[in-house]
């Protein structure tokens, strides 16, 4: 038997007496140090609860850096004898915020835990750090798992669409795993992709997939999305940085704002297992309308087409190469610890066919995340994060570039419906000529690529003390993408057409980190705290790429042979195509390296004067000579009202009335690497070299400067709250190629970069509303909603200066360009002639107005609406977003389904047909405001019916059942697929905005689904 001194303590034991003798020595030699104890010693009793003021069992309470602790009992109280020194208690328990307490002086605590949802809302993550949220003076969106859309997602940042202001979500494409571009308060992107920032757990990304692009003369393929690699199950948070108060600490790369990634990390406690199951099926959202069989048959008379056009079938090609595809998904991680160690493990697949038959995503992925203390004094620690993941896309042969024979939805809209599909034997049918028959054209295309990224991080740091602590930041980013394309030679197209094609293309990225810092924390009088940063980072970028083509085999005299039609793939006995036109590549971007100094200091003065300001200082090899350093400042204060004794006393419904400003200027450095010297490349036929770019010394960094004003309000106990900023960007020094022209300098002529004298300017306003109707055990009403208003103006431009951009593709548009950078107009304002109707007479256009500016493809509106009704165990959750003000034109409708197509025997859209005009086959393809449309929609992005089943049995813990809907409908007036699709395209290296590429079609996707724990 023993028995211990303090009924919960670790802390002391007495072993039971052997004889009188033995115990009177035994007594003796315990009382010495007991004295000794007791005036060194001294007793904290206390009750920890929960944000219900309930009690919390089992709560570990500990003086820090020692061993003394205890637990609570069933009541949540506890009693510890502590070192009378003791300043300090912590207490932990799991699914709860650690919370360290003061008891100096005090024998006697209470402590309220928050779970970790709520502690996620105090605790706001921004650059090299956290800061409480009431610390915030800049523009800064934090959302937790609670606040993400629900569904299945390839990528972290469809979690956000809608979610919060200043941030428009674009998907480029329907395909599963295709990009998405997304906009932080307006476009200011002259060249590059205008993206922000990502930084996964301190981790800066490069921002390229390393997936390779289409090697074939088919054109350029929709880009793939570089967060990919990443899990959205493992995701804990996403902090949105749009201001450039919060930006600037990133400097040069933060030009168009930062997305802070938070992956999930273990819990103190036992091992928890967690498990997500669900699967689904996608299909097309919308449909573009064109002529069926017999509309055609009646069209052909109508417009006085050959009758021979009418080939007596009655098909219906885009639903031949549609299907209903199906998606599974499962997710499972293992997490747990100890105060001194702490993990989290998990795993990932998701396998989704895409609605276009042969498409597909694939995705596996791992994440292993964990932090260890050691020493007595748990000051020294380090954590580590590794991410592995690996996706597989199958690829339709769908495409945003002029050649038009790449494009299989363009096909599939343009094909004769009363055209058979196949032959009688059942395989796809293949008609000589340059109209492509849809079936054959996805039975004979192969294309699969396999991007592998491994992100891993290590960090150790040293806490001096309680207020100032050293980390450091050891980090590699590594992709290799691989594609693989094969043209069958059965397929009709010209350059390939019995003899068929194959290529091979890899691409490798790589990035490499090191981070220290050194932070200050610390209350340095009673009513000022202070917390700094001091810092020094080194990056590395290399980028590089191999490829490998070539036709099939020919005779000498020319004949072709062919791979042959066997029904293998292609690429796998490239080395047997033709020599002559073999086709060997390999591309190495010059290195890039980035150095940066930065600091940052937060002063907080009687909770209620807030100043923050920061300096970052990069320099690149990217730049010219003369200008390889640039300089970030920023500088912004709050002040919480709220906290003044005049305001508390008075008005108690009043939880925060915060007045924010903030100036900062941020760079941008997104041009490729290498452009500020000369470049060569070798001459392939005679292995001379010929330059591609000339030098500038003087190259120096884009900025952006902006100026912000806000204000946060909360009432009622937090029920309500209203966030509202303005907003002034203003961005200069133009990175440009060449001297601007028309166009822009076509790819593989000598240019040089330069800096443009011209200024584009964002200016708006964010509203954030929140809103708790009710919250109670049974009924729960929140709803949340945001707009953006924001206007974008270009000015200063030399000269009168006008940049053509906006590149239209397909028939009878090669080379045609449709926008334009110009002073007193939007960024790649429309800049069209105006269409004037048709003569009713003759049915030829009539005269158009000369070009001029058209429209807007940037929006000046963005909404979102989100609500959650919740009854007892039942939840439902709606959400709406919308964009307008915008236009778009509508390149599908003028290329492919423009009405003098008829007459080839090529299908035409039923808009067109039911005009009431009748229109001449004699107009030619040409662009106008004809096809200008407006790009206003409001959509029902996503709705989720889920039931919380609880506990079932001893086994399964906290499980809960899901049905979500995504892409429910869209209202809209735009005759396209969605107004929401829009395929990325560029004019050289000057991207096109607003413009409509026929690309893969948007999907409806229906989930369901199980969670549940062990």
């Amino acid at each position: 038997m023993r028995n211990t001194s303090y009924s919960n303590n670790y802390a002391y034991e007495q072993p039971a007496p052997r004889s009188a003798l033995s115990g009177k020595l035994l007594l003796l030699t315990l009382f010495l140090p007991l004295a000794g104890y007791a005036q060194t010693a001294r007793s904290v009793t206390g009750k920890v609860l929960d944000a219900t003021a309930g009690g919390l069992p089992g709560v570990t309470v500990i003086v820090p850096g020692t061993t003394t602790g205890t637990s609570t009992g069933a009541d949540g109280s506890f009693q510890l004898q502590v070192p009378a020194a003791a300043t300090k208690l912590s207490f932990s328990f799991v699914g709860y915020a650690t919370q360290v307490v003061d008891i100096t002086g005090k024998n006697t605590v209470s402590v309220t835990l928050k779970d970790d949802a709520q502690a996620l809302g105090d605790v706001v993550v921004v650059g090299y750090g956290s800061v409480q949220k009431s610390d915030l003076t800049g523009a800064v969106s934090t959302l937790g798992t609670k606040d993400f859309n629900k569904g299945t997602f390839t990528s972290p940042d469809q979690l956000l669409q809608g979610r919060t202001s200043g941030v428009q979500i674009t998907q480029n494409s329907g395909q599963p795993g295709g990009a998405s571009t997304i906009r932080i308060r307006g476009n200011s992107a002259v060249t590059g992709t205008g993206q922000p920032l990502y930084v996964v757990d301190g981790v800066p990304l490069d921002g390229r997939s390393a997936r390779p692009g289409l090697t074939t003369s088919l054109g350029d393929s929709p880009d793939s999305n570089p967060l990919n690699f990443l899990n959205p199950a493992d995701i804990e948070s996403l902090t949105v940085l749009k201001d450039a108060s919060a930006t600037a600490i990133y400097g040069s790369r933060a030009a168009y704002g930062v997305v802070l990634i938070t992956t999930k990390r273990g819990k103190v406690g036992e091992p928890k297992f967690d498990f997500g199951v669900s699967g689904g099926f996608s299909h097309i959202l919308r449909r573009i309308k064109v002529l069926d069989a017999d509309q055609f048959r009646q069209a052909l008379t109508y417009y006085g087409a050959p009758a021979t056009n009418d080939l007596g079938q009655n098909n219906d090609p885009l639903g031949a190469i549609l299907q209903t595809g199906p998606l599974q998904n499962y997710s499972g991680a293992v997490s747990g610890g100890s105060e001194s160690a702490r993990y989290r493990l998990s795993l990932g697949y998701l396998d989704q066919k895409g609605i276009v038959k042969k498409t597909g995503f694939q995705k596996y992925t791992a994440n292993f995340v964990t932090n260890a203390k050691f020493l007595e004094s748990k000051r020294l620690g380090i954590d580590i994060n590794i991410t592995a993941s690996q996706s597989r896309e199958q690829l339709a042969p769908i495409t945003n570039n002029g050649d038009f024979r790449g494009s299989l939805i363009g096909q599939a809209l343009q094909w004769n419906p009363t055209d058979k599909l196949y032959n009688e034997d059942g395989s796809p049918f293949v008609r000589l000529g340059q109209v492509i028959n849809p079936v054959a054209q996805q039975a004979y295309y192969n294309d699969n690529s396999r991007v592998t990224t491994a992100l891993a991080s290590i960090s150790p740091y040293y806490k001096f003390t309680d207020w100032l602590e050293y980390r450091a930041l050891l980090a590699t980013n590594y992709s290799t993408g691989i594609r693989r394309t094969s043209i069958d030679q059965r397929l009709n197209i010209v350059d390939y057409q019995n003899l068929g094609f194959a290529a091979i293309s890899t691409t490798e990225l790589q990035t490499q980190q090191m981070t220290h810092t050194l932070n200050f924390n610390k209350k340095v009088t009673p009513d000022l705290n202070v917390n700094a940063l001091l810092g020094y980072e080194y990056t590395k970028f290399n980028y590089s790429g191999t490829g490998l083509s070539g036709r099939g085999p020919a005779n000498a005299d020319g004949t072709p042979i062919g791979f042959g039609t066997y029904g293998l793939d292609y690429t796998n006995y490239l080395q047997y195509s033709n020599p002559s036109g073999r086709l060997i590549s390999s591309f190495v971007d010059p290195v890039t390296e980035l150095q940066s100094f930065f600091g940052r200091a937060i002063l907080n003065y009687k909770e209620r004067y807030l100043l923050t300001a920061t300096l970052r200082a990069d320099g690149s090899t990217k730049f010219g000579d003369n200008n390889k350093y640039g300089y970030f400042p920023s500088l912004s204060a709050a002040w919480d009202i709220s906290q003044e004794d005049f305001l508390k006393s008075k008005y108690e419904a009043l939880n925060q009335l915060k007045l924010r400003v903030g100036y900062g200027r941020t760079g941008n450095q997104e041009f490729p690497a290498g452009s500020a010297r000369s470049q060569f490349v070798f001459q392939a036929n005679n292995g001379g070299l010929v330059q591609t770019t000339n030098a500038n010394p003087n190259l120096k960094w884009q900025s952006d400067e902006q100026y912000n004003a806000g204000i946060d309000v909360a009432l009622f106990n937090n029920r309500v709250t209203l966030t509202a900023d303005y907003f002034y960007k203003r961005t200069t020094d133009l990175l440009y190629p060449n001297i601007p022209g028309f166009p822009a300098a076509p790819g593989g002529s000598s240019v040089i970069w330069q800096n443009l004298d011209g200024i584009i300017v964002n200016k708006g306003v964010e509203l954030l509303l929140g809103v708790t109707a009710v919250d109670n055990a049974r009924f729960g009403i929140n709803i949340s909603a945001n707009a953006t208003f924001v206007k974008n103006n270009v000015t200063g431009l030399p000269n009168a200066l006008i940049i053509q951009t906006g590149t239209l593709s397909g028939q009878g548009l090669s080379g045609v360009l449709s926008e334009t950078i110009q002073n007193g107009q939007p960024l790649n304002g429309f800049y069209l002639p105006t269409y004037n109707g048709i003569n009713p007479t003759t049915g030829l256009y009539n005269d158009f107005t000369p070009a001029s500016y058209a429209g807007n493809p940037n929006p000046t509106t963005i909404a979102g609406l989100s609500a959650t009704f919740r009854f007892q165990k039942l939840s439902l959750i709606t959400n709406f977003n919308g964009v307008f003000g915008n236009k778009i034109y509508n390149n599908t409708f003028n290329s492919v389904l423009n009405v003098s197509q008829i007459r080839a025997g090529k299908n035409i859209s039923l808009s067109e047909y039911e005009a009431g005009t009748k229109e001449s086959l004699a107009n030619a393809v040409t662009p106008s405001t004809r096809f200008l449309e407006s790009g206003n929609f409001v959509k029902l992005s996503n709705v989720t019916l889920s039931y919380a089943l609880g506990d079932l049995g001893k086994v399964f813990k906290g499980a809960s059942i899901y049905a979500i809907g995504q892409n429910l409908f869209v209202i809209t007036k735009y005759r396209g697929f969605d107004p929401e699709v829009n395929t990325n395209k560029n004019s050289g290296v000057v991207p096109s905005a607003g413009i409509d590429y026929t690309g893969y079609p948007s999907a409806r996707t229906f989930t369901f689904g199980v969670n549940f724990s062990l």
